[in-house]
């Protein structure tokens, strides 16, 4: 394990957790399968499909950021992520297959997350969907309702104005 690597995930997370455990080996296995470093702009991109302490380690280790526009949320839930390589076409979905074991406290969770190979943690498959297009820049349009700026895809029309997602009433009847 590489130690300085962790106690720069640990910084940016602002404490040692088994989720940022299972981040940093998912780092890990992403340096060891597809030989890539920190991403620059959007060279790499992440897909994550949780929203939890792991993802604080994509974004710490591997440079993948919403604001860069190269780490995008999924929200299946599951404890995976799928990584592309613009540069080479390389793609990798890597999903926890381990589960705490009975008796185990946190602290000997995070060890053996920690300790253990990533193929053990792991299983590795090719993402089922193709590498998200490059983020994109968009004119801010400004709410006819509340007077806030949002970009142009997010607007919505309703009564003829154009109408920020907070201000837009969903008309919806149940199919």
């Amino acid at each position: 394990m590489n130690k300085q690597l962790w106690d720069k995930a640990v910084a940016f997370h602002g404490h040692e957790c088994p989720g940022l455990a299972i981040g940093f080996k998912a780092c890990q296995a992403v340096y060891e399968k597809m030989a890539v470093g920190t991403s620059e702009d959007e060279e790499i991109v992440c897909v994550t499909e949780n929203d939890a302490c792991g993802v604080d380690a994509v974004q710490a280790l591997l440079s993948c950021t919403l604001g860069k526009g190269n780490l995008l949320y999924r929200g299946t839930g599951k404890q995976a992520f799928s990584f592309f390589n613009r540069r080479n076409g390389r793609k990798l979905r890597l999903c926890l297959k381990l589960q705490k074991q009975e008796g185990m406290d946190r602290a000997q969770w995070q060890e053996y997350l920690l300790k253990a190979p990533v193929d053990e943690i792991f299983s590795f498959s090719e993402p089922e969907f193709d590498l998200p297009e490059k983020a994109r820049l968009f004119r801010t349009i400004p709410c006819e309702l509340c007077g806030e700026g949002a970009p142009e895809h997010k607007m919505h029309l309703q009564d003829g104005k154009k109408v920020c997602a907070d201000c837009f009433k969903s008309y919806d009847r149940g199919w």
